[in-house]
Parts: C-alpha cells; sequence; structure tokens
C-alpha cells in the first residue's frame, strides 16, 4: 500500500512538474511564428543555437531561458523561435535549410546569437523582418540580460 502510495504522490508531482515547466512555446517553423508574431502584434525572437555542442548556448538557456523571469517576459513582448545548429542530433533537411537560410539572411557568425525582428506584410503579400537589435549571452542572469532585450525591443 505504501508503495503505491509513493508511486501515486510522485506521478501526480512529476505531473505538476512537467505542467509548470511548459510554459512558453519555442517554434522552430518560421512562417508559422511570423503568423504568430503578426496575429498578436510581437516582435520575433530568434535565437540562433547550436544546442548540443555550444557550451555558451546552454549557459544561456540554463541561466536565462528556461528562468520564471525570462518565460513571464517572452509570453508578453515575443514570439520565441529557435533556429538550432546541431552537430550530432539529426535534422529535417528543410528545417535545415530554413536554419541555414535565416543565418545567412542574419549574418550570424558565432553562437548564441538572439536577434529581435518586427514582422511585416507588405501591400504585395510579401514577409519582411524589420531587424531591432542583437545580443548573446549577457553575464549576470535573467535580470541584466532582460535589461539589454528591453533596451532593443522597446526603444524600436
Amino acid at each position: 500500500m505504501k508503495k503505491i502510495l509513493f508511486t501515486l504522490v510522485l506521478f501526480v508531482f512529476t505531473s505538476v512538474n512537467t505542467i509548470a515547466q511548459e510554459t512558453v512555446t519555442w517554434h522552430t517553423d518560421m512562417n508559422k511564428a511570423f503568423e504568430i508574431a503578426t496575429n498578436e502584434n510581437k516582435d520575433l525572437l530568434l535565437f540562433f543555437t547550436g544546442s548540443d555542442w555550444c557550451g555558451w548556448c546552454i549557459k544561456l538557456q540554463n541561466e536565462v531561458l528556461k528562468t520564471p523571469d525570462f518565460e513571464k517576459w517572452a509570453k508578453d513582448n515575443v514570439v520565441l523561435v529557435e533556429l538550432d545548429f546541431p552537430r550530432r542530433t539529426p535534422q529535417e533537411a528543410t528545417l535545415k535549410a530554413q536554419n541555414y537560410q535565416m543565418q545567412k539572411m542574419f549574418k550570424v557568425r558565432g553562437y548564441p546569437t538572439v536577434y529581435f525582428a518586427r514582422p511585416e506584410k507588405t501591400s504585395e503579400g510579401k514577409k519582411n523582418l524589420n531587424t531591432l537589435g542583437s545580443t548573446g549571452y549577457v553575464r549576470g542572469g535573467a535580470e541584466k540580460w532582460l535589461e539589454v532585450a528591453n533596451g532593443i525591443v522597446k526603444n524600436n
């Protein structure tokens, strides 16, 4: 009986913990993210990362992008897009092509790089991304990183 009760308590705790962690959505499809940002009148946060090899990318995620302060800020201000360049993790060819196209467009040379862009549809129906600014890893945790992000997003 104790074993069953312990298992039940562990299951409930794990379920609640998992739900609490799923507070923001990182999109990988630029077209979908563009549409969401346009409909919600938000900017895009483009996170260029090497998820399975880049130490500074992992550090940025742990110190900033996975924190409650960042998640709250992101929900209110941006649509999140992860543009990943893994070395060991397989990727679909279309995703890889999209990510390389975005890397070339924004002239990303190192990781992590975070660009902020404002989506815009022209009268002809073309999609534009107006660059607001960029950053990377900022020492000092979420508070310092968000100061930089707000300086970019709020001033444009």
